[in-house]
């Protein structure tokens, strides 16, 4: 098991290993979303900790030019361990 620590509001979540963080970002840590496929930008996070507990970025992120602690919560994966996010956006 994973966990996720949503630095500005304190939450923590456990998700499992490999899953996409997208519904636990959207219904559990307050991260907006839109379209759910790589496209608006909208659900943008930035990585605190633990970068390397995710999916490398995929061809999605890379093209929107997402800054190197950034990543879309609707395209990442969790591995395993803790990963703590922000958004500030």
């Amino acid at each position: 098991m994973a966990t996720i620590i949503h630095v500005g509001s304190g939450k923590k979540v456990t998700i499992s290993d490999g899953q996409l963080i997208r519904d636990i970002c959207e219904q559990e840590l307050d991260v907006p979303f839109s379209c759910k496929d790589g496209l608006c930008g909208t659900c943008k996070i930035k990585i605190v900790e633990g970068m390397g507990n995710l999916s490398p970025k995929n061809e999605k992120e890379i093209d929107m030019g997402i800054e190197k602690d950034e990543r879309l919560a609707c395209q990442t994966k969790i591995k395993s361990g803790n990963v703590k996010i922000d958004h500030p956006y």
